[in-house]
């Protein structure tokens, strides 16, 4: 049976009136079915020949087939208005409070998610208290369809300014989300409810610090498992941290952009201090997390064999990660994992980056001079510029760090392994003069100690080295 039929038509000629606004939908139609739903949650009888487990989870298939097609119809605004009229969001609840049948109420949370796209609408259901309340406790459901709706339903809401403070508010307010959103992060294998949750994560991260910084500091708050009734046991201590890690590496395969949302989300982190010691003073001591992001930068984004375009349509996550990786670096320079005999290949990287975004800037320029181009498209190349820029800001701030801890043997190991040379280097010059003299300075004196000729020929190519040295 497909997933959402298509919506019946009103025979408005017929029935005059009967048209829900200015759709052809039938308003009898509709009133018969949010009936029926009643009836559903609180049947006279039950049914003798039906087993408990029947009837806890089945749906009839007509049933099942009317609702699927109020859901399609509910992403008109009239639909989505007439159902508010007609107070389907209290029925719904009596759905969550009563049904045992899974697929009803992913239903009938996803009805509630298409009704909240319109403002009104999502202040009305915004401004219930007791609806808002049982809507977060679906997160602890053990039914990923039902997570996932319940995930669109709430980046929905904070997705619109004028309720997205009360959503906040009442998300700080239960301490059982933060569980239930780490559980889901740490143990889903569902990429699209991965990314779907992400989402939410990283919109309530950017809309406010003070619920980013709860987290950070949270463990487990006494709160059950995601089943309140088949799971009664405590959630384990989570951490927000690899809860993060966990679902990246889920999703970094499959879904890039679901890669971006949670590169973004440990950026986000950084922003305080509390995130920055939340990352690099895990139990590990932060090597899982540059683990990941070194492998990312090194052997997966912006590769060699990757046109320079690249960058541009890689620029937000590589933003991302390159500014994990630099805030990490600055405050654990003495770990393990940030030796730079182990990080001659991310030196590599991120001179590659640079290189393919001056290759993007030389095409910007080139495709400017071929033709005129329309105010829209300027402001659209202005934003793309915007983004390199913050890119090249964060790779040069890394690279100017990195390049003042080499040592001779490390400088002698780049050269051997083909990151360093003449082309890199300059490439690397070009890019963080002036702003980095002093770490380009000093990176100058360690590579004329292991090769002079190469340091005489960038003082050529660079005279205000040759005026310090």
């Amino acid at each position: 049976m497909d997933r959402n039929p298509s919506p019946p038509c009103s025979d408005a000629e017929e029935e005059e009136g009967d048209a829900v606004g200015n759709t052809v939908y039938s308003k009898h139609w509709l009133f018969s079915v949010l009936t029926r739903l009643i009836e559903v949650i609180a049947p006279a009888e039950p049914d003798p020949g039906a087993s408990p487990e029947e009837r806890r989870t089945e749906l009839d298939e007509e049933m099942e087939n009317d609702i699927c097609k109020v859901w399609d119809m509910s992403m008109d605004e009239d639909v989505a208005l007439f159902l508010q009229e007609f107070n389907a969001p209290d029925i719904f609840m009596g759905v969550f409070a009563k049904s045992k049948c899974p697929r009803l109420t992913e239903i009938c949370v996803g009805i509630l998610g298409n009704m909240a796209c319109f403002q009104d609408i999502c202040m009305s259901i915004s401004k219930d208290e007791n609806l808002g309340q049982v809507l977060l406790q679906r997160l602890c459901d053990s039914d990923s369809p039902t997570l996932l709706e319940t995930s669109r339903l709430l980046l929905t809401c904070l997705s619109q300014p004028e309720v997205a403070n009360v959503w906040v508010e009442r998300i700080r307010e239960n301490p059982s989300v933060y569980d239930c959103v780490c559980f889901i992060m740490s143990s889903s294998t569902n990429v699209e409810l991965l990314v779907k949750v992400g989402e939410v994560v990283d919109k309530l991260f950017d809309l406010d610090e003070e619920l980013m910084l709860n987290w950070i500091k949270n463990g487990t708050c006494q709160s059950v498992g995601p089943s309140v009734e088949d799971s009664p046991e405590e959630l384990p201590d989570f951490k927000i941290v690899p809860c993060i890690l966990e679902a990246a590496k889920q999703v970094r395969s499959d879904n890039p952009e679901g890669l971006d949302v949670y590169m973004h989300i440990l950026q986000l982190l950084t922003t305080v201090d509390e995130g920055i010691q939340a990352i690099v003073q895990a139990p590990d001591g932060g090597k899982e997390t540059w683990s990941l992001l070194y492998d990312l930068v090194c052997q997966e984004l912006c590769q060699p064999d990757d046109p320079p375009i690249i960058v541009q349509e890689q620029k937000t996550v590589l933003a991302s990660i390159l500014s994990v990786l630099s805030a990490m670096f600055a405050s654990q320079t003495e770990q393990e994992y940030t030796r730079m005999r182990k990080n001659m290949p991310l030196i590599g990287s991120l001179i590659r980056i640079l290189q393919y975004m001056e290759g993007c800037g030389k095409r910007a320029v080139d495709d400017s001079k071929e033709s005129e181009q329309e105010e829209t498209g300027r402001s659209e190349i202005n934003e793309e510029d915007f983004h390199l820029k913050i890119l090249k800001d964060i790779c040069c701030e890394l690279l100017s760090n990195m390049l003042q801890e080499l040592t001779k043997e490390n400088t002698l190991e780049g050269l051997h392994q083909g990151h360093l040379n003449e082309q890199t280097c300059s490439c690397a010059f070009q890019n963080l003069l002036p702003l980095y003299f002093a770490s380009v300075e000093s990176f100058l004196e360690v590579l004329r100690e292991a090769d002079q000729a190469l340091a005489d020929n960038l003082e050529k190519r660079f005279p205000s080295l040759k005026v310090h040295t």
